[in-house]
């Protein structure tokens, strides 16, 4: 005692009490009594019989928890005849897309590659229900391409406000959305320049659109649809099968998704919260429906046809129910056809009603209940006439209002889509 060097042990028969005491070298001690620190480390071999910790405890070693539990090495090797419960832990990562439940938060989760991420929902407020259209080919004077952004209030009928404008004006754009942005994703201008940027702007208010990020490789006559986090662009020229995504919420460049089943320009594609549906597309007047998985990665699957095939059509959903609406087929030559799919279910589309006028390369949005055709070409103009489908009942459309400017090959979207509401 007393020596910075001792050469003999101390051997205490009776209790020993200090407040600071320190052990150099192994020491063992068969008893613990009254621990009160907030973090306790356990050198080495130990056992505990009295006392009370809270706070952090770090074990190294073989160490008896409690009567029956032993820990050996980790906790795979935990023994437990009490109740104790450890977090479980696996180096298997699951697959991209996978769904648990997790009953500790009480949430539904989906593992996106690299970390858990909880589904979202959503209570709509009432102050959404606004459709933005943008772009296109306005074909007065000749190769005039737009910028326009206009906007409806999809409850109420009316013609299309200005909302603002493109980073660039361009035609044949994808587009997505969520509940509180909207994004507009490549294009082309004559004679052969295409872009790759993606444009947003915020939906509730007016303005400019903002530079989003870049797009994998520039492209145009691509289709879009989203849920209420991810924004999928597929398709385009001159027969692309390519799937990208981008996270809406987070501004940056697009991320490689999955392939499409066949190439297809000028498609068009709507979504409910977990599901995408693609139809249409050229060349050869397509027939055949895809489907995709919006939280996961990965190709397309088949899903069914269309009551007739045909490109540049447009497409619209609720949270059930998908509408293709529009286009060109081989016979007639514009079509003025809308169908359906119930989306959670694979099969063939059914005819829904028709549209007022025949319409090609329109642009497509819609809420809950209500979807939009607007502008497009007929066979002896181009328009700026928009027409309202009633997505729970389906019939003829209805007469809605016009854009401010007349144009087709622009595109669309919404913040009350079908696809809002899930991941």
């Amino acid at each position: 005692i007393g020596t910075d060097n001792p050469t003999n042990t101390l051997q205490a028969l009776g209790n020993i009490q200090s407040s600071d005491a320190k052990a150099i070298g192994i020491s063992t001690l068969t008893t613990f009594d009254g621990f009160t620190d907030t973090k306790l480390s356990l050198q080495g071999s130990a056992g505990s019989k009295q006392g009370t910790t809270s706070g952090e405890i770090i074990i190294e070693g073989e160490v008896t928890v409690s009567s029956g539990t032993t820990f050996t090495s980790g906790p795979k090797d935990l023994t437990v005849t009490d109740n104790f419960t450890l977090p479980g832990i696996s180096d298997d990562k699951p697959s991209e897309g996978t769904m648990r439940f997790n009953e500790h938060l009480g949430s539904l989760e989906f593992y996106n590659g690299v970390e858990w991420k909880a589904v979202n929902s959503y209570v709509d407020s009432g102050n959404r229900g606004r459709a933005v259209f943008a772009g296109g080919y306005s074909g007065s004077p000749v190769n005039a391409y737009t910028s326009v952004i206009d906007y409806l209030t999809i409850a109420t009928q009316g013609d299309g406000i200005n909302f603002g404008d493109l980073t660039q004006e361009r035609r044949s754009m994808g587009a997505f959305a969520s509940e509180t942005r909207g994004c507009w994703g490549g294009g082309r201008i004559a004679p052969s320049t295409e872009y790759n940027i993606i444009d947003y702007v915020t939906i509730a208010s007016q303005g400019n659109a903002i530079d989003f990020g870049d797009r994998i490789q520039a492209e145009y006559s691509m289709g879009g649809l989203s849920s209420s986090t991810r924004g999928i662009i597929f398709g385009g020229a001159p027969a692309s099968d390519d799937i990208h995504y981008s996270t809406i919420a987070t501004l940056g460049n697009e991320v490689d998704f999955g392939s499409l089943i066949v190439g297809r320009r000028y498609p068009a594609g709507c979504a409910s919260p977990t599901r995408g549906v693609i139809g249409g597309g050229h060349p050869d007047y397509k027939q055949m429906i895809e489907t995709i998985t919006i939280a996961a990665t990965g190709n397309g699957v088949d899903f069914g046809d269309l009551t007739q095939g045909r490109y540049g059509l447009t497409a619209f959903s609720n949270s059930t129910r998908g509408c293709f609406s529009g286009g060109s087929s081989s016979s007639p030559v514009y079509a003025n056809t809308i169908d359906y799919v119930t989306i959670a279910t694979l099969g063939n589309a059914t005819d829904f009603g028709e549209l007022i006028l025949r319409r090609l390369y329109p642009m497509g949005a819609s809420s809950q209940t209500r979807g939009i055709t607007t502008s497009g070409a007929d066979p002896s103009t181009h328009l700026k006439s928009s027409d309202a489908t009633n997505l729970e009942s389906g019939g003829a459309a209805t007469s809605f209002g016009d854009l401010t400017v007349a144009r087709y090959l622009g595109a669309g979207c919404s913040d009350s889509h079908g696809g809002l509401g899930g991941f």
